[in-house]
């Protein structure tokens, strides 16, 4: 790639995630797409309809990244979550705080920032305190705290922690196969049942 191609193809970038950020702003407040919400329907009137929808953005998601994998555009071993060790304990504490954070925020980070696009000045206050906490947990004060206590409990896997990596160790097949097996088969049940 030419250096000097490089600025246009930021604003090529750019452009395009402005376009993505307002089609998934309008989707989200249109549908009222959010976790907790889909959660508390589910527990409040019996309606499932939300938590379908997030079924139905779990499959694309899965078909999409599989495909990327498939076509090279990425490499899925780059990635901090399919490394060997497992860290369950910090993805158990993690998933509660994160769940109390939801409940006492008034929605998913998602939400919030559609909230805020809205004009709601109380997500832009959740918004500000939900990035320091999670710079402070990643690389900063509680980051101390976080690796000498959670990140302490772990296993490893032999081969990684993504699926298909765990299907091809233990049946001894090949990777690839495993890879487009499972994206289709789960997106598939996915989208079935939404």
């Amino acid at each position: 790639m030419d250096e000097l191609m490089l600025p246009a193809l930021t604003r090529q970038v750019l452009w395009a995630a402005l376009g993505l950020s307002v089609l998934f702003g309008a989707l989200c407040q249109y549908t009222r797409f959010c976790t907790m919400g889909a959660i508390a329907d589910v527990y409040t009137m019996g309606d499932w309809r939300r938590v379908r929808m997030w079924a139905l953005a779990i499959a694309v998601a899965m078909l999409t990244f599989n495909g990327m994998a498939m076509l090279g555009l990425l490499n899925p071993a780059d990635s901090i979550y399919t490394g060997p060790r497992v860290l369950w304990l910090s993805a158990v504490v993690g998933g509660v705080v994160f769940g109390f954070g939801m409940v006492l925020s008034s929605g998913c980070i998602s939400r919030n920032l559609v909230r805020l696009g809205a004009g709601n000045l109380k997500s832009l206050v959740v918004l500000l305190v939900a990035a320091i906490a999670a710079g402070a947990t990643l690389r900063g004060l509680t980051a101390v705290l976080r690796v000498a206590t959670v990140e302490q409990v772990y296993f490893e896997l032999p081969g990684g922690q993504a699926l298909p990596t765990v299907l091809a160790v233990e049946f001894h097949g090949a990777l690839g196969l495993w890879t487009v097996g499972t994206a289709v088969v789960l997106a598939i049940a996915l989208l079935a049942w939404v």
